[in-house]
């Protein structure tokens, strides 16, 4: 009996272990069904078939509508861990004036750069103040509106 629950615990412990220790992979952007987008041939395919062979791009170019960007990320996650990127393709296509591929770039993780930002913050005008002067600061300061009024109760100031 007592070696039944012993084997039932490792396996129950074990079952939580595997399950905390195996990677959870998620697949982000684009997913190639049957042709990928390094079998587009400049010079020969134009945006009509990329996009039907490819699809709608991930991403198309702020400056220049001519290139298209399909973007892979393969992500892997340990337990309630930070998701790491374990691959990101990104395929640039380039159409030249005449909708015709003319080149294809393929970039990964590596040609990426990792940029500082700055953690600077602007200064305000004035002075802060403090609690007590927040809570008191208008205690005395108060002053009755002026009005212009000739008869009292009438607030247009007519006669």
């Amino acid at each position: 009996m007592a070696r039944r629950v012993i084997l039932a615990t490792v396996f129950i412990a074990s079952s939580v272990l595997t399950g905390c220790i195996t990677p959870i992979q998620d697949l982000h952007g684009y997913t190639a069904d049957n042709i990928l987008p390094e079998n587009v041939a400049p010079g020969t395919d134009t945006r009509a078939t990329v996009l039907a062979q490819l699809g709608s791009p991930s991403s198309e170019s702020l400056f220049d509508t001519n290139t298209w960007f399909y973007i892979t990320t393969r992500r892997e996650r340990l337990a309630f861990l930070v998701p790491k990127t374990k691959e990101r393709v990104i395929t640039a296509i380039h159409f030249a004036d005449d909708d015709v591929v003319d080149e294809v770039l393929k970039y990964d993780e590596t040609h990426g750069e990792v940029i500082s930002y700055v953690s600077r913050e602007t200064p305000t005008r004035g002075r802060e103040l403090g609690l007590l002067e927040q809570i008191f600061g208008t205690v005395g300061a108060v002053s009755l509106p002026q009005t212009n009024e000739r008869t009292p109760g009438d607030p247009t100031g007519r006669r």
